[in-house]
């Protein structure tokens, strides 16, 4: 069940949209990532990045107003260290963004579970990332074994991610 009457339960989608899921057009994440923050449930219009250990443009683009948007950071699997920490998640809450999907490690979890955002991540990490500013913007990438566009929607709850080519009602 959803925790407001804005969020949409991801079960509820699947159930409503069999059609979108046999087409590809509805595509679920694979059950790999963990529940950080306190927004347990989140949607929101995809800006997508692509990052290997540098936190830089994840840091740029937190500082932009969220309007309701989630950040899906590719940042290649690495368990190395972390690219995502507490002070970026609160800025970004602070900024109205209404989650963070990471694909690596984020570090500070206490802090972060103490923000009212949504965040994912594979994991944590003590080891900060580098600050070289590489990486890319706006493009497609793959995280748990599903394909996510820039422009897309993302529904998130503790059942799971779901990955939509447009906004989906009930």
């Amino acid at each position: 069940m959803a925790t407001s009457s804005s969020l949409l339960a991801t079960a509820e989608l699947c159930d409503s949209n069999s059609l979108l899921i046999s087409s590809g057009e509805l595509r679920a994440l694979h059950p790999v990532l963990q529940i950080y923050g306190r927004r347990q449930a989140f949607s929101g219009p995809i800006v997508t990045i692509k990052v290997f250990e540098d936190n830089v443009l994840v840091r740029d683009f937190l500082e932009e107003k969220g309007n309701g948007r989630v950040l899906v950071v590719d940042g290649g699997g690495s368990m190395r260290c972390a690219i995502l920490g507490g002070n970026p998640v609160q800025q970004a809450q602070n900024n109205g963004w209404a989650g963070i999907v990471v694909n690596g490690c984020i570090r500070d979890v206490d802090e972060i579970n103490g923000c009212d955002i949504g965040v994912r991540a594979l994991g944590s990490h003590p080891v900060k990332a580098n600050k070289k500013g590489i990486g890319e913007r706006h493009v497609p990438i793959t995280i748990a074994g599903t394909r996510i566009c820039d422009g897309e929607w993302l529904y998130a709850d503790t059942d799971g991610i779901l990955i939509s080519r447009m906004e989906l009602t009930v």
